[in-house]
């Protein structure tokens, strides 16, 4: 897919703290679009580094993490940020994240994810939350990059990613 101007499209991935869910994003996108797509995420409170155990379950599913980093939403506003072709919030309202905000021309679509980081339960728990956060991301994002782009109107598309974003992989 390209955009208007022949441009590789950008998409940038959102939540609270940029430490897990959309830095796995991140990961698997730049994975499964290689040359289709230019994959970023960013946090509007980031942490400032990349939760050791999201490093972990990517290296061990054989993702590519170099270059992956804990980032400011405002990286990517203002006049000399990358114009963002497409915006998905991965933050979880039904924990009472607060999403950042997107104000730009993007299309956007929010894919709630529960936060996998829970230091409040054991380790197996917790590597539990991130296999279930990593198949649920692996799932929209293999749906994303397979979306026939050259046949969707905007309106067409922009339903097709709320879609995606309501959609969870079959654990049968």
């Amino acid at each position: 897919m390209k955009t208007m101007n022949g441009a590789i499209p950008k998409v940038l991935f959102l939540c609270t703290g940029n430490s897990a869910r959309s830095i796995m994003a991140e990961a698997l996108l730049r994975h499964w679009g290689k040359d289709r797509f230019s994959a970023y995420s960013a946090g509007s409170r980031p942490t400032g580094k990349v939760n050791p155990r999201a490093l972990e379950i990517l290296t061990r599913n054989h993702f590519n993490t170099e270059g992956l980093r804990s980032k400011s939403l405002d990286e990517f506003e203002g006049d000399n940020a990358p114009i963002m072709d497409f915006v998905f919030t991965v933050c979880d309202h039904a924990a009472n994240e607060v999403c950042p905000l997107w104000l730009g021309q993007s299309i956007s679509a929010h894919w709630p994810l529960a936060d996998p980081d829970r230091p409040d339960v054991s380790d197996k728990e917790q590597e539990l939350l991130f296999q279930k956060a990593l198949r649920e991301l692996q799932h929209r994002i293999r749906m994303f990059v397979g979306l026939p782009f050259d046949k969707l109107d905007k309106l067409s598309l922009t339903k097709q990613l709320n879609d995606i974003g309501r959609s969870f992989p079959d654990t049968s």
